[in-house]
């Protein structure tokens, strides 16, 4: 069960990972304006806040990451980060996309879940 948590923690951290990318490289993109539904012109007047936004994953990732290096002893930090991750797509699928919800919260829920039945 410690193995599938910690699966589904590496998972979730490599998601943030890749939303960097998209959001603080890949914003202005084809592929940054299909990922998020983007015009090419609103993806150029959003790109600084959106590289803003990609930093912040990259903070979820390396908490994700710091827990998984800490092995047992990371359990509270892998929880907390799991936290923050569902919380914000909470959020996220309250005020931007229902589609949030599936990305961010079912996975860290299901992490969050796998963690405390180990």
């Amino acid at each position: 069960m410690a193995l599938a948590a910690d699966l589904v923690v590496a998972l979730v951290a490599l998601l943030h990972v890749y939303i960097l990318v998209l959001e603080m490289f890949l914003w202005t993109t084809p592929r940054g304006q299909r990922a998020f539904g983007l015009t090419p012109e609103f993806a150029q007047a959003t790109r600084t806040l959106a590289a803003n936004q990609g930093l912040y994953n990259g903070f979820l990732a390396a908490g994700l990451f710091w827990g998984l290096w800490l092995g047992a002893g990371g359990l509270s930090v892998k929880l907390f980060f799991l936290g923050c991750v569902a919380v914000a797509g909470l959020y996220g699928a309250a005020t931007a996309s229902r589609r949030i919800l599936f990305v961010q919260t079912v996975p860290a829920a299901l992490g969050i879940g796998l963690l405390l039945a180990a």
